[in-house]
């Protein structure tokens, strides 16, 4: 089995709108930490010179939201309310993990300018590739914004889904839908240029917002999409961090190829 790795990192030095901080404690602060822990809340003393090279372990503390890097956006995300079940949309730590470990297909979406990419579209990619999705398969879109991680641009150039090509999916029984872009609606500027031009609210982030009548999750910030070798026959993990009422946690996404 060839395993292909989908999964943007955790960066502090690549550009954020909402920067990551990452301080990181050596094995020797390491040592003094501990000792000062074991104090505070056991009463125990410890001299760290007792430990070898008066060191002891790393520690590394973040500071970052929980969509910086490859994530899964739960229902919560989309809204307060849901318009089915019970009214109340789930967090990640409530989610069916059979969701995220599930045959996978790439749709290629790389020859789109900024903007959206409608249903007509994907059909017209499903019927290319000779492909029909079936319930809980796992879409990923390759729509090249990869190449611009860790850049502004990854946050304004790039191509999502309008509406239509959402419950599209979701008609299939596609429960995950994964982008290698910033988002899967169009760029905020895109988004606010057309709603000031036209008026029709319903281009204001249309693939989020039809989560709140729909239960489904995104996997965002995917990378790697080119890498995998055919646009189906493959199986997609990306299993989120269970993080409590959480709107999303983060995943290694791996595709995985037999051979």
């Amino acid at each position: 089995m060839r395993l292909v790795d989908l999964s943007s990192p955790v960066d502090a030095s690549s550009f954020e709108p909402d920067p990551v901080v990452h301080e990181v404690l050596t094995p020797r602060e390491g040592a003094r930490h501990m000792s000062d822990e074991m104090r505070k809340h056991f009463g125990i003393e410890f001299d760290v010179a007792e430990l070898p090279d008066s060191e002891f372990l790393s520690l590394d503390r973040l500071t970052l939201t929980t969509h910086v890097g490859t994530h899964v956006d739960a229902p919560s995300h989309y809204g307060s309310r849901a318009s089915y079940g019970n009214g109340i949309p789930k967090h990640i730590d409530d989610m069916p993990l059979d969701w995220f470990y599930r045959p996978g297909v790439v749709l290629d979406l790389t020859g789109h300018g900024i903007g959206t990419v409608g249903a007509a579209y994907l059909e017209k990619e499903f019927n290319r590739i000779g492909y029909t999705p079936a319930p809980l398969d796992i879409v990923l879109l390759n729509t090249g914004a990869s190449k611009w991680a860790g850049t502004p641009e990854y946050f304004s150039d790039f191509v999502g889904l309008d509406g239509p090509a959402v419950h599209f999916l979701l008609d299939s029984g596609v429960r995950v839908i994964g982008t290698d872009a910033f988002s899967l609606d169009a760029p905020f500027a895109d988004v606010l240029a057309r709603y000031r031009r036209t008026g029709d609210r319903s281009v204001l982030w249309p693939a989020h917002v039809a989560g709140r009548d729909r239960e489904y999750c995104q996997i965002e910030r995917l990378a790697n999409l080119d890498e995998i070798p055919e646009p189906y026959g493959f199986r997609v993990a990306c299993f989120p961090v269970k993080i409590t009422g959480a709107g999303a946690g983060w995943a290694r996404a791996v595709a995985m190829i037999d051979e």
